[in-house]
């Protein structure tokens, strides 16, 4: 059974270089806030309602955990297996489906709009992991993995490549802006959003993350480089701080890997946040937005940090 640290300063953070000390906040310990899911993912803040949302991808749910008092109930069950999350210019909820193959908007009124389900005439795979830029393009990655099994998904048949989409914020129109990524999932812009992340799940020997320079009109990649090679390592979902640190979603089931491995814009290794099993999918919020939300396979976690998460 894990417990939280009694001691200050956490011994659960780790620092890897001497530049991860200005982010950890010594009075600060990695705390856990829910229990209970089987595999989480896709945590989305929602300041204005002090909650954060998140997947339960096995058992088909969103769930909800609010801020005033720890409550944590269902926001939506029957979900069509939802992963990723994100929130347009709007505040509307995006969501990832792998059951119905598609990419969601969730309406003020609770309504859902479907943004995009098909490319070319043919289904999507199964839309795991979105973003939405400051134009409100959305962004979003469609590996097959919704589509292997019924654990997260139906199992069905491959019909496009596992490409990374566009969606334009006015006109709707769906473009892929990468189609040679093995296993694309985690995505995320810099700060200035003139550089995207992607990490390749399925790259071999070892998974890898990434950088690709932003268009100036923002519609399209290219540079493709390797920022990180995770090694034994697994990445998955990556956020970006204010100052263009990546913090991803890290683990292999080992003690010395699982949690949230932190590395600055150039590659380099800063600091480990361990947490007793793989981290899955991460994000900032809070009142100050310097709040980490890191949703594991069976538990939501977090911790206070000194940094902002890039907005």
């Amino acid at each position: 059974m894990w417990q939280q640290s009694e001691r200050y300063p956490d011994p659960a953070i780790e620092l890897l270089h001497e530049d991860f000390a200005q982010y950890q906040l010594a009075s600060a310990a990695v705390e856990l806030l829910a229990s209970g899911t089987r595999w989480g993912e896709g945590p989305v803040w929602f300041g204005d309602g002090r909650f954060l949302l998140w997947s339960d991808i096995p058992n088909d749910r969103i769930m909800k955990w609010e801020e005033s008092n720890g409550a944590v109930s269902v926001f939506r069950q029957g979900s069509n297996m939802a992963n990723g999350h994100a929130r347009d210019r709007f505040g509307r909820l995006i969501s990832c489906e792998h059951l119905t193959r598609r990419v969601t908007r969730t309406e003020y009124d609770g309504s859902i709009t479907v943004l995009a389900d098909t490319f070319e005439g043919k289904p999507l795979n199964s839309p795991n992991d979105v973003i939405v830029k400051s134009d409100n393009s959305v962004w979003f990655t469609d590996p097959p993995f919704g589509i292997r099994d019924f654990y997260e998904g139906r199992p069905s048949r491959q019909e496009l490549p596992a490409n990374v989409y566009r969606i334009d914020g006015q006109s709707g129109e769906i473009t892929v802006v990468a189609s040679d990524i093995a296993g694309p999932n985690g995505l995320c812009f810099s700060p200035d959003e003139k550089i995207l992340y992607i990490v390749a799940s399925r790259a071999k020997p070892n998974r890898l993350i990434y950088a690709y320079d932003v268009s100036s009109d923002g519609t399209s990649i290219s540079a493709q480089r390797t920022l990180i090679d995770c090694g034994p390592g697994t990445a998955d979902g990556i956020r970006c701080d204010e100052d263009g640190n990546l913090w991803c979603g890290w683990g292999m089931g080992t003690e010395e890997l699982d949690g949230v491995r932190v590395f600055n814009n150039q590659g380099v290794p800063l600091g480990h946040i361990q947490l007793p099993e793989r981290c899955a999918n991460l994000c900032f919020g809070g009142k100050n937005n310097n709040r980490l939300f890191m949703a594991a396979g069976k538990r939501l976690f977090g911790l206070y940090v000194n940094v902002r998460g890039a907005l």
